[in-house]
């Protein structure tokens, strides 16, 4: 929900809050969540955030949070009509955001510089470092998902992420490249994909995915592995040996992802909550992959026709990777 110095003022919702001197723990819960909401204060005890349902329901659970403490809270929305203006408040969150990706690309320099320093990349080292890079993009998400005005600085952030990785990883980045380059679209178009029948996360996904970025006229058959043999001019994915399947600890849609569409970094933010609702390993710990994968079993319950719910979940993939993006 970006805006523009041009735009017409946008509404606000204020929470005013007055919190109880005891107990002292209950203050900094409180500012801790609104924290982690990414709400700022415009007074003392004033809160703000852009207008939206997400921020509504967020400062809704602060103000029960806040009654049950023993304190009092209301909210309401608001046009700032004098004194403080709309634009003074965005810049507000700018400067809120542009801290938090500063802090985290501090932090991304930091272990590279440890890396290089402590030859951490070698294979045995690559462990414990690549958790801390897991760390850092957790953290990344979370700003990011409260980075209500595009601050400037979260290009920076990103940067260092993405060298702090290639210096973890170099031997994985290359081959990527490469294996992406023998792969030409044209080949791939107009074909019959395969897939095991009872379709799920990693199925829905990678099928999602073909029609949408390699083969927009892509026919799916949905088969008992068991009774199925391949024919000659047709395609398998996340099946055993098929074209397209697990690699190593990738699930399907990353390897589909990495081979045809391996620059795309929303397809790879939406990979890492596929494989990590399939795969069930916490390898990117995604916070969200949780109530996703909850949306999908409902897709799933709703309809045995796969196509049904490949159709279904692929209005919920063009969701998430418009809010990736």
């Amino acid at each position: 929900m970006s805006a523009t110095p041009d735009a017409p003022a946008p509404q606000w919702l204020l929470l005013i809050h007055q919190i109880p001197p005891k107990p002292d723990y209950l203050r900094v819960k409180i500012g801790r969540r609104l924290q982690r909401i990414g709400a700022v204060p415009v007074k003392n005890s004033v809160y703000v955030l852009p207008d939206s349902d997400q921020s509504f329901e967020d400062f809704q659970w602060t103000r029960i949070e806040i009654i049950d403490g023993g304190g009092d809270a209301s909210i309401c929305r608001a046009e700032f009509i004098d004194g403080l203006t709309s634009d003074q408040i965005r810049h507000v969150f700018r400067t809120a955001r542009n801290s938090d990706y500063a802090a985290l690309a501090a932090s991304a320099r930091e272990l590279w510089a440890t890396l290089r320093s402590s030859g951490r990349s070698a294979p045995r080292n690559r462990t414990p470092a690549a958790d801390d890079v897991a760390k850092l993009r957790r953290r990344l998400a979370s700003v990011t998902a409260i980075d209500f005005f595009d601050a400037p600085e979260r290009a920076t952030a990103v940067e260092a992420l993405d060298i702090l990785e290639a210096e973890l990883q170099p031997e994985r980045t290359a081959p990527r490249a490469k294996r992406a380059a023998r792969v030409t679209r044209d080949e791939y178009h107009g074909r019959t994909w395969v897939t095991r029948a009872g379709v799920f996360v990693d199925r829905m996904a990678s099928a999602w995915l073909i029609r949408r970025f390699i083969d927009s006229d892509a026919r799916f058959r949905f088969v008992r592995e068991e009774d199925y043999r391949p024919a000659r001019t047709e395609l398998r994915f996340d099946m055993f040996e098929g074209e397209f399947t697990h690699e190593g600890d990738r699930c399907t849609f990353e390897v589909l992802a990495g081979r045809f569409v391996p620059d795309d970094a929303a397809l790879r933010t939406l990979g890492e909550v596929v494989h990590d609702i399939d795969l069930k390993d916490g390898k990117f710990g995604r916070d969200d992959a949780a109530g996703i994968e909850r949306v999908l079993t409902a897709i799933v319950r709703a309809s045995d026709d796969d196509a049904v719910r490949v159709e279904r979940a692929g209005q919920l993939f063009d969701d998430l990777y418009a809010l990736f993006s």
